[in-house]
This record gives structure tokens, sequence and C-alpha cells, in this order.
């Protein structure tokens, strides 16, 4: 099977940098993907990707040595399910809000007899390999995101769940959850629990990302001893490209 080079650089305890995919699109997709990051997360949450498109974009990733990963619109078994059938080499699952939802995530993740992941994966034989079988409960990635106020009080048990391999902070739900604004840096005590539950993931083991904004964010955030960042998503890093050009333009326009 493939080798998933983020998850080994992961366990090495060294930073991947992830591209943040939410426009549909397989060349924009391309595009990111031959920047050079480690790992391009598709994102069926808050993106505006389907199925279909969702695995155009894949295949346009996979033209490049850059992991494919997936972000499902739940923590619904047969979606994560679907998402890795179609080639994705894992998945950040959102809302994972308690120890059982941590457990269904990881099942859906992996084949019996460690889960109840159902066996078909058409895409995932080509990507991955015709030994994919007997290697992907290894090599898949299983990312859960805390960010909520109800999973920060359960966040002991979900990170004493078997299989999973890291947390991911969403920083601006966690800091609606607890009353505060929108933004991917929030201060006081939303800022406390983030280095927190970043603590207490790191002390079992397993690895830490978080949302970051822009790549100075990320910056941030690697020095905090977070391992998983990204700079941004696609769109907002378009329109701020864009934004700085037009400005540009508009300063010699009568």
């Amino acid at each position: 099977m493939r080798y998933n080079t983020i998850k080994a650089l992961l366990r090495a305890n060294k930073t991947v940098v992830n591209a943040w995919a939410s426009i549909p699109s397989s060349f924009c997709a391309e595009v990111i993907a031959n920047c050079g990051f480690d790992a391009v997360t598709v994102d069926l949450q808050h993106g505006m990707i389907d199925y279909a498109q969702m695995l155009s974009m894949f295949q346009a990733i996979s033209t490049t040595n850059t992991i494919p990963l997936g972000r499902p619109s739940g923590s619904n078994a047969v979606e994560i399910m679907r998402i890795l059938d179609a080639g994705a080499y894992g998945v950040i699952c959102p809302q994972v809000d308690t120890a059982d939802i941590a457990r269904s995530v990881v099942a859906a993740c992996r084949y019996p007899p460690l889960g109840a992941r159902s066996y078909g994966p058409p895409r995932g034989l080509l990507y991955g390999g015709a030994d994919y079988f007997a290697h992907a409960n290894d090599e898949i990635l299983i990312f859960i995101m805390i960010e909520s106020k109800q999973a920060v009080e359960n966040l002991d048990e979900i990170l004493d769940v078997p299989g999973v391999d890291g947390v991911f902070i969403g920083p601006n739900d966690l800091s609606l959850s607890y009353g505060g604004g929108v933004g991917c840096n929030p201060q006081g005590e939303v800022s406390d629990i983030i280095d927190m539950i970043r603590t207490k993931t790191a002390a079992r083991g397993l690895a830490t990302g978080i949302y970051c904004a822009d790549g100075v964010m990320c910056q941030m955030r690697i020095h905090q001893g977070f391992q998983l960042v990204n700079p941004g998503n696609d769109a907002g890093v378009l329109k701020s490209a864009f934004e700085v050009q037009l400005s540009t333009i508009q300063n010699c326009v009568q």
C-alpha cells in the first residue's frame, strides 16, 4: 500500500503543513497540491463541495506526492467510509463531542476486527495499491475535532478512545461555544483551553492540529507545539490575493 507520509511525520513529532480546499474545483485542488503542501484537506462540511467533486479533487491531488484528506460534514459513519473509499488517506472529523462519537468515527475508519468499515474501496485500491486491505488500518489517519464546551468537558474520555491518531482544534466554534466571538486566535479563557487541549493530547502521544487563518498564525501555532497547521483555506487566500492586486491597481487609477 502507498505509504502515508504525513502519518509518519506526525509519529516522528514533525510538522505537517496542510492546505484547506473549499472550492469545488479539481483544477484548483491540483494547483494547490503542486505548491508542495504535505496534505490537502477537501472540506465537505463548510466547503461548497459534493461527493463527485470531492472525488475529482482527490484524483487531481493524487497527481502529486501530497496526501489527500477529507473533512466529512459530520460523524456519519457511511459518509466517512465513502470518503475513504474515494481515496482519502485520512479524515478530520468535526463535532466530536463525546467518547461515543469518537468510537463511532474510529470504527468507520478501521476494517474488522478493529472496526466496522465496510469493504469495497474502488478508488482506494487504485490509489493505495492492491494490498490496500492488508495495510489500511495502519495507514489511514484519524483526526477528531474538539470544538465545543461539551467536547472539552469530555476531553479525557475522548482522548482515551483507542485508534484516535490526533486532535484537531476548531478555534472559531470553540470560542463561540464559550460565549466569545469568531476568530482563529481567541484570547483569554479560550486561549488557555486551547493550550490545555494541546498539552493533554500530546501527553498521550497523540498528534495535535489546529485551524489557522494564515501563514503567520501557522508559525505561532507551530512554536506553541502544534504539529498540523493550515494557512487559511483556498477561498480566503484567493480573496486576499485579489484584494492586494486590486488595491495595487487602484492606487494608480484616476
